[in-house]
């Protein structure tokens, strides 16, 4: 008998994740996230306590094209992690397994996550 020349399972090119799947794996990325931004709240905050001169290098930095974008990056980070937590906890309740309940709730994620992230930015730049 011959034996078929083809994978025993798919490969990631043609494998399609599911969108339950890629949240899931994103919620433990964006945990990561949130950790090494924490170290961009301890630089401001040492900053802060070391005196003016400290504290205007990290303010300089984080207005930087690229301090912005990390920073917009970390509050979609964080909001994400926000709304998929909370999605988390409603289904250690047990609610929200079937699949069109956990498909409808991954979007709503995604779209409340970044219209936090919009709003919030907004609201930034219109105070500032």
């Amino acid at each position: 008998m011959a034996q078929a020349k083809r994978p025993l399972s798919p490969h990631l090119q043609i494998y399609r994740w599911p969108i339950n799947m890629a949240l899931s794996i994103s919620h433990r990325a964006s945990g990561i996230g949130l950790a090494l931004g924490l170290i961009l709240v301890t630089w401001w905050l040492l900053a802060l306590a070391s005196g003016p001169e400290a504290f205007a290098v990290v303010q300089a930095a984080m207005r930087s094209w690229l301090g912005t974008l990390v920073l917009f990056l970390w509050t979609l980070v964080l909001y994400f992690h926000l709304c998929n937590g909370i999605r988390h906890l409603i289904w250690d309740a047990g609610y929200g397994f079937e699949l069109t309940t956990a498909r409808r709730s991954a979007i709503a994620v995604l779209s409340v996550a970044g219209a936090m992230t919009v709003l919030s930015w907004l609201v930034i730049v219109l105070v500032s």
